[in-house]
């Protein structure tokens, strides 16, 4: 399997000419983040993706992970030393609050170096993944007295920290969820059961902490009956030590497609009369804490369909250089088969899909910065942007790596049917993207509705003039025909919406008929216009003399997305021009 090396400069790029790493460097707090310590952060954890996490990612896909009889799972080897290193070297608290003992950096920092741990081994980068996202559910709604237990441990990464909310029979019906919580003096008592729980049980950390969601008896029905727990493994004592077992086990692992290195459990609360849980936020009103949660996971999951995009991507070029086969056009001897014009195609397309996606993902966290630690007028509008640009994020990102990690086999050819060669694992691990943290139909779904029905696309019209206004500033550049085009592209988007706004009030059908294309559509414009930021910016710095062939080849990589991606949003908005007709017209029993 081909080494991985975090794409530093391509990263670099993404965070200063893209997404503004010196503006965000300027907001109370996060003054720290100079060029040198982004820099000096970033060529850290590359080297620890690379020549610690990166070489178990096959080692581990191989060995998977099994549940012992005491309800227990061992992880691969080299697993758990990688995670000591990890939490040894302070990784899990870049971007969080120095009072519960992170360092206070920018999430938009913290990106690209999680990006590092799902690109070098995705199955292991789950870990801290779900760790961040309960992190970020418990300081913005628990009491302190849960604050002061939890967080700090779960930032300094001795302990790690799930999230618990789908059940056998619920799925992502949250309101049908069963688990039960009783009143019991200053905690409750958790019993039910919860599957697809990533990471519910290892051998990483004495601790784990569970945030459940449950019902109480008196609780409303539907969604607004639910209330969030947090549901350690082992109980805490006063004075932080652990003390006795809780009432909540793993009780058997799912066997997987992919990511077989992560083990995906079955969780069992209250078997022995009850799991000590405590209230995180008020009764109740759980699944607004726990969107806190799910918010982040749906951005880091996108942020993951990057990741493995860009590892195949890498796997696949150093395939390309090193596999000699036939005469390429114009020549007389067999060489690397990276000479061969459709092999060319299928590497620009993993690459322009790759840096497009990196570029937008980076942006959507940059507003969080802003929402966290900018102007009023500046929380605001961002807050909104990012809002508008999770759904997307999540779903255009993972629907990218599928045709990214899909391309990677077939570069390999015959070889890439074949899993030592180690291409199918990325398509494998990257099948699941689209799936988990609400599927790809419920994020298109959240864009038309919550995100465009519902403001009357006021968030997405604010989107689209932000694009005019590069398109205005690229007349008379190098790049005004990609420009023309992308304006072009904003101008169907415009159609489309107004079809919807226009149309979803008559036909209950319409806004789930066309909810994906509609997502597609969004993503590869979202993807136009930051090529084309991207390539202004590259062209700028090759203008004022720098000779870094990556601004050539960022140049160049931008006019493949235009001429070879870009034109995609024809069919999606010819696609969504067609209303609901065709989807409802079968009859179920035709089926």
């Amino acid at each position: 399997m081909a080494d991985y090396r975090a794409p530093l400069a391509d990263m670099t790029f993404a965070l200063n000419e893209v997404a503004g790493m010196a503006q965000i460097a300027q907001l109370p707090g996060y003054e720290d983040a100079t060029p040198d310590m982004v820099s000096a952060i970033l060529e850290e954890a590359g080297k620890l993706s690379g020549e610690v996490l990166a070489p178990l990612n096959d080692t581990g896909d191989r060995a998977g992970v099994k549940l012992t009889e005491q309800h227990e799972v061992p992880t691969p080897a080299g697993f758990k030393e990688a995670y000591q290193q990890f939490a040894e070297g302070g990784w899990g608290s870049l971007q969080f609050d120095p009072e519960y003992g992170g360092q206070g950096m920018p999430k938009l920092l913290a990106t690209p170096v999680m990006e590092m741990w799902q690109a070098a081994n995705m199955s292991w980068g789950l870990c801290p993944l779900l760790s961040q996202g309960a992190i970020e559910a418990l300081e913005a709604n628990a009491c302190d007295a849960v604050k002061q237990t939890y967080i700090p441990r779960l930032i300094s990464g001795e302990w790690t920290g799930t999230m618990n909310l789908t059940e056998p029979q619920a799925g992502s019906d949250l309101a049908a969820i069963r688990s039960k919580a009783e009143r019991e003096g200053d905690h409750y008592r958790i019993s039910g059961q919860k599957i697809f729980i990533t990471w519910g049980e290892h051998d990483f950390t004495d601790n784990i902490v569970h945030l459940v969601l449950a019902r109480l008896p008196d609780a409303p029905a539907g969604v607004k009956g639910i209330s969030l727990f947090v549901v350690p493994k082992f109980l805490v004592n006063e004075d932080g030590s652990l003390g006795e077992r809780n009432d909540v086990k793993a009780v058997s692992l799912e066997h997987k497609m992919g990511i077989h290195a992560s083990p995906t459990c079955v969780m069992s609360f209250g078997d022995e009369g009850g799991a000590i849980g405590y209230l995180v936020g008020e009764e109740n009103k759980g699944i607004a804490c726990m969107f806190t949660m799910m918010n982040n996971a749906r951005l880091g999951v996108g942020l993951q369909g990057v990741a493995i995009a860009d590892r195949a991507y890498q796997h696949a070029v150093t395939y390309a250089r090193e596999r000699v086969q036939s005469p390429a056009p114009g020549t007389r001897e067999a060489g690397p088969i990276i000479k061969h014009p459709d092999v060319r195609r299928m590497l620009l397309t993993m690459r322009s899909l790759t840096e497009a996606a990196r570029a937008l993902t980076y942006v959507a966290h940059a507003g969080l910065d802003y929402e966290h630690a900018g102007s009023d007028e500046q929380k605001a509008a961002q807050k909104a942007r990012v809002a508008l640009l999770t759904p997307i994020v999540k779903g255009w990102g993972t629907e990218i790596a599928q045709e990214v990690t899909a391309l990677g086999v077939q570069v390999h050819g015959g070889m890439g049917f074949i899993e030592e060669t180690g291409a199918a694992q990325f398509q494998r691990d990257a099948r699941i993207l689209p799936i988990y943290e609400g599927t790809n139909g419920i994020q298109a779904m959240d864009l038309v509705g919550r995100k465009t029905l519902f403001d009357q696309g006021a968030a997405m019209h604010n989107l689209l003039a932000e694009m005019r206004e590069l398109i205005v500033s690229a007349e008379g550049s190098a790049f005004e025909t990609e420009a023309a085009a992308l304006a072009a592209g904003i101008e169907a988007m415009e159609l489309v919406q107004a079809s919807l706004l226009n149309g979803a009030a008559d036909d209950a059908n319409l806004a789930g008929s066309i909810a994906f294309n509609y997502l597609m559509l969004a993503g590869t414009l979202c993807g136009g216009w930051l090529m084309l930021k991207s390539a202004l910016a590259a062209a700028a710095k090759a203008d004022a003399g720098d000779s870094d062939p990556f601004y050539q080849a960022k140049q160049a990589t931008a006019r493949f997305y235009f001429q070879q991606i870009l034109p995609r949003y024809l069919g999606y908005a010819a696609i969504c021009a067609e209303g609901s007709d065709a989807v409802m017209a079968l009859d179920e029993a035709l089926f």
